[in-house]
């Protein structure tokens, strides 16, 4: 607790440290970013199709010029696609790609280890990560069968788990207030975990298992 206070202290005030008789300014900055996402969920329960969405973000950095990282914490919002295949009826071979929209918030702490000072970083950090359902787009659709399943349907895989634990790793390149984002984002925790719970009709299918992969391509503008 008292490292948490500590962490919000530093970061809410332009501080100024001393150390060895040297005086170090302690610069704050904060951060606005918007982009792109391609989200896939790693699995050999459905056959998917990764899809691009949108992401936008807050976030405020600590940042030491003497030492060579910075720190930040922040807040991402997206909406993502997915495509999983499947087909209209139980007794004939299809392949349709339903798709799928999953929205998410994410917290997360972040490293950044200097390359070209503040110009080049690689960045890595943990981040929690809360989830509405896989939302299928076209309602008309819900009666439609999971292909790899003889009565699955569309409708009963929405409910997966809304609890993520996610590594994070990327870089940001750029000039002054301006950054280019690259982020890769994998889940730790099984995300199709919840559909164990639901005593669906899947025979003696193997249990369901999933790990969420997410690429994050943003701009960052710093005040």
């Amino acid at each position: 607790m008292r490292y948490i206070l500590l962490v919000v202290f530093l970061i809410c005030f332009v501080t100024t440290t001393y150390s060895q008789h040297r005086t170090y300014a302690i610069n704050n900055g904060f951060g606005i970013m918007v982009g792109i996402t391609q989200y896939d969920i790693k699995t050999d329960n459905f056959i998917t199709k990764q899809r691009l969405g949108f992401v936008g973000g807050l976030s405020a950095t600590l940042d030491l010029p003497h030492k060579g990282y910075t720190v930040s914490y922040g807040m991402q919002l997206s909406e993502n696609n997915l495509d999983i295949s499947g087909r209209m009826t139980d007794d004939v071979a299809g392949n349709e790609m339903l798709e799928y929209k999953l929205k998410t918030a994410q917290l997360g702490f972040t490293y950044h280890k200097k390359i070209l000072g503040d110009n080049l970083t690689i960045d890595i950090g943990p981040q929690i990560q809360y989830n509405g359902k896989l939302e299928l787009k076209d309602n008309t659709k819900e009666g439609y069968f999971i292909n790899g399943y003889d009565s699955l349907t569309a409708k009963e895989i929405e409910s997966i788990s809304q609890f993520n634990v996610n590594g994070m790793v990327g870089a940001s390149a750029g000039i002054g207030a301006f950054k280019i984002k690259v982020q890769y984002i994998y889940g730790f925790l099984n995300i199709l975990d919840k559909l164990n719970d639901k005593n669906l009709n899947v025979g003696s299918a193997d249990e369901f298992k999933g790990n969420q992969s997410m690429l994050v391509f943003a701009v960052m503008f710093s005040f």
